[in-house]
């Protein structure tokens, strides 16, 4: 039995210029955190010949290639073995489609209990890599690079991507004091409805492409903030980051007539009359959760609580993806 863990993630600077239309033009750079909410596999021997699988529904089949579940279908054609037959189960602690990366944490999960089943040792970069080429260029989904990452990687980390899509990476050298402030005053509320990120991606990857101006000086903008954010960050400037994540909200609403709706909208108003200092939507936007920055948390939170809104309470994540039980 093999059990392997994967973290989600919240975007700290640089949220959107991960998409290969943008950085194979402009590079880019990101700054993202893995938490302590998790996408888990359980690998097992079953007792029949068939590949049985269970997720949100249940599978089972002699043939990889009848499987219907598009990651789970393709990451078996590459890492699996033939008639190989084994048991593979997956669950979540967040559900999918809420932005916190869950499809680039599980795809990871998967490939690192698959290789180690093989016995086949793969670096952080290899299963980000391969994460992200199985979903793009299999799948043909967009996506951006930043989920597998920082999921495989964990903590809080710097990426940068250049124009050949190359990533190089650093852990932000943060004091335990400023790491700590900085765990206590983000919070994570649920919208309470998830969404799929494929509409307000297409759009802003055929927009990209077209070298929409409007969208590509949003997207450089967002660019030319990471340093500071950094800085602000390391430095304990923590207010300082707050202010920015209200302004870069302001952008990214710009970017699609998808990212938010009036409950979204009305939902963030009363949090920034509340204790917080500034927010967005993680992810792609369009739902999932509502990150904010607050100097006075506990006031935030009964706020929120007055309107019924469930808050993920986390911590950072400063393993990334890993096994948590092998046995032979």
């Amino acid at each position: 039995m093999i059990i392997t863990r994967s973290p989600l993630r919240i975007c700290l600077a640089g949220g959107g210029t991960d998409l290969e239309s943008f950085y194979k033009k402009y590079t880019s750079t990101f700054i993202s955190a893995a938490i302590n909410s998790y996408v888990y596999v359980t690998i097992n021997k079953p007792f029949i010949n068939q590949y049985i699988l269970k997720y949100s529904k249940n599978e089972s089949t002699k043939s990889v290639s009848l499987i219907k579940h598009d990651l789970f279908r393709e990451i078996l054609k590459k890492f699996g073995k033939k008639n190989d037959f084994i048991e593979i189960s997956t669950t979540a602690d967040v559900p999918y489609g809420t932005g916190l990366g869950s499809s680039g944490a599980f795809s990871n999960c998967l490939i690192k209990a698959l290789s180690t089943h093989n016995r086949n040792k793969l670096n952080s970069d290899e299963i980000a890599e391969n994460s992200f080429f199985i979903e793009t260029k299999i799948l043909k989904e967009i996506a951006g690079k930043q989920d597998p990452y920082i999921s495989s990687f964990g903590g809080i980390s710097k990426f940068i991507i250049n124009k050949k899509g190359k990533v190089t990476s650093k852990r932000l050298n943060i004091s335990s004091n400023n790491l700590n402030r900085l765990n206590d005053n983000l919070l994570l509320f649920f919208t309470g409805f998830s969404r799929s990120s494929t509409k307000i991606l297409k759009n802003q990857e055929i927009k990209t492409k077209k070298d929409n101006k409007k969208l590509v000086e949003n997207l450089k903008k967002t660019l030319s903030e990471v340093n500071q954010i950094e800085k602000y960050i390391i430095n304990g400037n923590l207010d300082d980051y707050g202010e920015l994540m209200k302004e870069h909200w302001i952008r990214k609403k710009k970017r699609s007539n998808f990212m938010t709706n009036d409950y979204i909208d009305n939902i963030y108003d009363y949090a920034i009359k509340n204790g917080a200092i500034g927010g967005k939507l993680v992810g792609a936007g369009g739902g999932g959760f509502l990150l904010f920055y607050s100097d006075n948390p506990e006031t935030l939170r009964f706020a929120m609580r007055q309107k019924k809104m469930t808050e993920l309470r986390f911590s950072f994540d400063f393993e990334g993806t890993k096994n948590l039980f092998v046995k032979s």
